[in-house]
């Protein structure tokens, strides 16, 4: 059963982003919205985590908040709402890590 993982949490508060690669299926993919988009900053260490992870083509991040926040992105593909709606219906389910 395929999963996306959503998360919205700030990866320098927590470790939901640590927790979640490393529970992150074969065929899983992970969307960062909200303040998660400031994995995507190069040079940090939330930036490494995702890179060693091996994730092309099951990153995403929601344009709007990667806009909002001003963060250079070279690692997920952007999506918008629809997009986001998109992805979680080609998933089986979808976890938000609260």
């Amino acid at each position: 059963m395929t999963t996306l993982h959503v998360i919205a949490h700030s990866p320098f508060g927590d470790e939901r982003l640590a927790s979640c690669l490393r529970l992150l299926g074969t065929d899983d993919a992970l969307l960062l919205c909200g303040d998660a988009v400031y994995a995507l900053r190069s040079g940090s260490e939330p930036h490494r985590l995702l890179q060693a992870a091996g994730l092309a083509r099951r990153l995403f991040a929601l344009e709007e908040d990667v806009q909002a926040r001003a963060v250079a992105n070279e690692l997920a593909k952007a999506v918008d709402y629809a997009g986001f709606v998109e992805l979680s219906l080609h998933y089986d389910k979808v976890n938000s890590w609260l």
